[in-house]
């Protein structure tokens, strides 16, 4: 585990929710606008209190006991102030065996969200009735400098469809409206509940794309899946974990 901490939710589906949030290490994917350390360390950084700032270390692997433990204390001082535990990464569900143990404790405390990038369907499968939402990524060629995987993502969608979902794409100025017209397909032929949000790339704390440009890929995914919405990082904008 990398990190515990209570924040708002900037992305997705729960954004503007206060939640507490659990980094797991590892990722199977090596994304090109991706900031986020996913290492594994000697000791998990843990906010002394909720929304301190300030952490102090636990030795890992840190310990079921413990972790149900703190935020149980967590709720207790500050009683109704989270919406539920938001599970990231990395990509969590490389620890699948782990969570299998975890979320159901963890969902007897407070809803489960699971922040993936909708690669490993096999995991989640046995993990899907323990989770309340899930933001799935689609990791389009032209942002992440790789391939896009297009059936993983149609068999891990087919699965979260059950659960409440989102699905976010980063986009630039150099997003095709090619990938923009498959996401908002895959999305409207597997899970038609569930939005598509065109997250534009976020460069040094601010979005370099154009209003003009932005307008333009959400109006041409809506005409094939009108459930589309545009949302920044809004939590870098807030200065906010």
């Amino acid at each position: 585990m990398l990190e515990i901490f209570s924040s708002i939710q900037g992305e997705g589906l729960l954004i503007g929710w206060r939640q507490i949030f659990i980094r797991l290490a590892h990722c199977n994917l090596c994304c090109n606008y991706c900031d986020t350390p996913v290492r594994p360390q000697d000791t998990c950084r843990v906010e002394t209190a909720p929304g301190a700032g300030s952490f102090f270390g636990l030795a890992n692997p840190v310990s079921l006991e413990v972790l149900s433990t703190l935020v149980a204390d967590w709720l207790t001082r500050l009683p109704g102030g989270h919406h539920s535990i938001s599970i990231t990464g990395g990509e969590p569900l490389i620890q699948d065996r782990l969570l299998r143990e975890w979320l159901p404790v963890l969902r007897g405390l407070l809803p489960v969200h699971l922040e993936t990038n909708g690669t490993l369907p096999e995991a989640f499968k046995p993990l899907a009735a323990h989770v309340d939402w899930v933001s799935m990524d689609i990791k389009l060629t032209s942002q992440t400098g790789v391939p896009t995987p297009w059936l993983e993502h149609e068999r891990f969608l087919a699965l979260a469809a059950s659960r409440d979902c989102c699905v976010k794409a980063v986009v630039g100025e150099d997003t095709p409206m090619e990938e923009i017209f498959q996401a908002a397909e895959l999305v409207r032929r597997i899970a038609p509940r569930a939005p598509l949000i065109l997250q534009p790339r976020t460069l040094g704390g601010r979005v370099p794309m154009t209003a003009a440009s932005l307008l333009r890929l959400q109006e041409q995914a809506a005409r094939v899946h009108p459930r589309v919405r545009v949302i920044p990082q809004t939590h870098t904008f807030m200065g906010l974990l």
